[in-house]
């Protein structure tokens, strides 16, 4: 055998090769293209949620951030009731000292009541140690009080 009948031999089988790789290239190709169509409609679809994703995310920033306003206002007002409690607390300590001393002293509540005993700097003791009341209201409840004994 001469030496170019194998090398026209080698050079088929190559080409032979050649040709079957490129068939199963054009398959496989013919089947990318078919799935080119769900391909871009998947895509598409992933766009869209990927902006309803990015509306989200903001609507979800202003929710938290109404909320924390809610959180700070909520706060704000505890921080006001705890203070109102602890003077509705002491005030009602103050009174029931005054109701105490005048039950203690007599029968009768009228003299606690006079405001002229009442110190013009606000003193809150009369020369007995008992408690004076400090406000209109407290004055009022000890005439709902007395009347009601």
């Amino acid at each position: 055998m001469s030496f170019s009948i194998a090398l026209d031999i080698i050079v088929a089988v190559l080409l032979a090769i050649t040709i079957g790789y490129g068939v199963v290239l054009n398959r496989k190709l013919g089947s990318l293209r078919s799935f080119k169509t769900e391909l871009e409609s998947l895509s598409s679809k992933f766009g869209d949620a990927t902006a309803r994703a990015d509306e989200s995310v903001g609507q979800l920033k202003k929710t938290a951030n109404g909320l924390h306003d809610s959180i700070d206002k909520a706060r704000s007002l505890r921080d006001d009731l705890v203070f109102l409690v602890d003077r509705g607390d002491s005030t009602a300590d103050r009174l029931e000292e005054v109701v105490r001393a005048a039950r203690k002293d007599s029968p009768a509540v009228p003299e606690l009541m006079v405001e002229d005993s009442v110190q013009e700097n606000g003193g809150a003791e009369d020369e007995d140690g008992r408690i004076l009341p400090r406000s209109d209201a407290e004055r009022e409840l000890l005439k709902a009080l007395q009347s009601t004994r």
